[in-house]
């Protein structure tokens, strides 16, 4: 785990970087932080709208007393979407942008489900029974 997360706070920023510069050599400076940060206001502006509509149908699904475990889901990946939004660059705009639209995170949504299956059974073998 020590070396995934490693990779990531490290590989990420670097290609990240070598990125903006190359794209910064072709459109310029000013022209490349200002495509960062309309990019930055759309996906916060997507992620907003996306996260009203899955609040909604929390609400929905709770008001006719079903538990909201998809919706639940969603609002996780959204979050997860804005956050990844808010850190400056190319690579992670296109993740962040990629996991609010719905077709594209029903993907995420589906690996997500089995990681949680593959935790949840990982840990009925630690649980000891009096």
């Amino acid at each position: 785990m020590f070396f995934k997360l490693f990779l990531a706070f490290t590989l990420i920023p670097f290609f990240e970087l070598y990125l903006l510069i190359k794209i910064g050599y072709y459109l310029g400076a000013f022209n490349t932080i200002l495509i960062v940060i309309v990019t930055g206001f759309l996906g916060a502006y997507l992620a907003k709208i996306q996260g009203i509509k899955t609040m909604t149908r929390v609400r929905e699904s709770l008001n006719q007393g079903e538990l909201p475990a998809e919706e639940m889901l969603d609002a996780l990946l959204i979050f997860i979407a804005g956050i990844v939004l808010l850190t400056p660059g190319f690579i992670t705009d296109l993740a962040g942008i990629g996991i609010l639209i719905p077709y594209t995170r029903s993907w995420f949504k589906r690996w997500l489900r089995k990681k949680f299956d593959q935790w949840i059974s990982a840990n009925r073998a630690n649980i000891v029974v009096f």
